[in-house]
């Protein structure tokens, strides 16, 4: 397979910066049952007003779960850690493979043109890693380099991406994916305390994969070539709020022996106030304003997260339609959100050539990721 580049006939400072590599094709998975959260509340027999209230007014319709089988009575109780794991194992690979392939698929490529895959997932811990497990489940070459991020949260997705497409840059016309797997059915406690509702009403099952290659061509037996149509990537910008590295963790919980997630009530207005600060700073130097960014990508975060992006920032609500779609339609995929977002986009097929957009992925650290891109 060759990939040719090609960039768009622009004279702005943004455009004369180097590109690092180009996005060239994306691919999404799901798992488990998709269920409402009304339904959800009566499965896990949740009659606590304030509990309830989580859940209903938390802008989504279904999300996809894999929840544990209900016993005799028809209750569903809590999974052991181990059985966790197992699940994660088995959830993160057979999304991972299905959205790699729809990755490779959109991209015109097939699974001996991949030379790179990154695995991203903080739902569960493996050793041999998720990468290792997706190759030999599709019989990708086993040459194949490969590399994995686990526990970042759901920010991992755009640090995948800074790393993955400096290897695009050292690689000239090889192919490489980020895929991110996030199984959160196998991080999720049944209970119905307020503690836990907060993480329980807001996650679903999902997978989401994206191509990368940078410019030049890379010479192929049947002289083919594929026209690399996505947005060339410019520019990562990040910022790591330190005073607030503990609202948002997956650590052991003694009290139901098993690891457990928070995220305190106060991040989204920590997230909030801190975006414009990492958005000026991924555009300074650029010559661009805010003002000139066409398209906004941003991780489908919750409601509140979205709403205090919104108006620290300064956007619309059609700015950011495909984030509040995904989480929806989807809830919040963790890593792999920003991408079902630039799935809906690309299918919009509202780029133009020139255009400029801004990805943007938060969670734990507590951190925001920040890339630049232009069609």
């Amino acid at each position: 397979m060759t990939i040719s580049i090609e960039h768009p006939a622009d004279t702005s400072v943004a455009t004369r910066l180097p590109a690092i590599s180009q996005m060239v094709g994306v691919g999404t998975a799901v798992s488990g049952t998709p269920i409402s959260q009304p339904e959800l509340l009566g499965l896990m027999e949740i009659e606590d007003p304030r509990v309830r209230s989580v859940y209903l007014n938390s802008a989504i319709n279904r999300r996809h779960l894999t929840l544990p089988t209900p016993d005799a009575a028809g209750r569903r109780g809590a999974e052991p850690q181990g059985d966790l794991l197992d699940k994660h194992k088995r959830l993160a690979v057979e999304m991972g493979a299905q959205a790699l392939q729809a990755c490779l698929k959109r991209a015109g490529a097939d699974l001996s043109d991949l030379r790179h895959l990154c695995c991203v997932t903080s739902t569960g811990f493996l050793t041999p890693g998720l990468s290792a497990l997706v190759i030999r489940e599709l019989g990708i070459d086993p040459h194949c380099s490969r590399s994995d991020i686990v526990g970042m949260g759901c920010n991992a997705g755009l640090n995948a991406l800074n790393v993955v497409a400096g290897w695009s840059a050292a690689h000239p016309g090889e192919l490489a994916v980020v895929l991110c797997s996030e199984a959160c059915s196998a991080a999720y406690a049944i209970d119905g305390t307020m503690r836990t509702a907060v993480v329980n009403s807001l996650f679903g099952d999902g997978a989401a994969a994206l191509a990368l290659v940078s410019g030049g061509r890379e010479a192929a037996p049947d002289g083919t070539s594929v026209a690399a149509t996505g947005p060339r990537i410019l520019k990562f910008a990040s910022y790591l709020i330190t005073e607030a590295i503990d609202a948002m963790r997956y650590d052991w919980d003694r009290a139901q022996d098993r690891f457990s997630f928070f995220l305190d009530p106060q991040i989204p207005y920590v997230v909030g106030a801190h975006a414009e600060l990492v958005v000026d700073r991924l555009l300074a130097g650029t010559g661009l304003r805010r003002s000139d960014i066409d398209h906004w990508l941003v991780h489908s975060g919750g409601k509140k997260v979205i709403d205090a992006v919104v108006v620290n920032l300064g956007l619309s609500r059609h700015d950011v339609r495909h984030t509040i779609g995904v989480l929806r339609d989807y809830g919040n995929v963790s890593s792999g959100s920003f991408l079902f977002s630039y799935e809906r986009f690309l299918d919009e097929g509202t780029a133009a050539p020139g255009d400029y957009g801004v990805l943007m992925t938060m969670g734990p650290g507590s951190t925001i990721e920040t890339a630049l891109v232009q069609w």
